[in-house]
């Protein structure tokens, strides 16, 4: 009987670890946009939080884009 071949563990690690660092990636990049959108309205006293607000849509808008890119690349490299 012939063995099927396993899929290589390295590359399994691999694609993990890059994926981890991708939610690090992306929760730090929206915790930077949520404190520059406070340190913002602290300065120029809003009492609405407009500045929180835009800039926390901003950075998830900027974080989802960098994940779907990433991730595109991840695939070409598996193919």
């Amino acid at each position: 009987m012939k063995k099927k071949k396993s899929p290589d563990t390295s590359k399994k690690i691999s694609k993990f670890i890059q994926f981890t660092g991708l939610s690090f990636q992306i929760g730090i990049t929206i915790y930077l946009g949520n404190w520059l959108g406070t340190w913002l309205d602290e300065k120029y006293q809003t009492d609405n939080q407009l500045y929180t607000n835009i800039c926390t849509l901003a950075a998830i808008f900027l974080a989802m884009g960098s994940a779907i890119v990433q991730v595109i690349r991840i695939s070409k490299k598996e193919e």
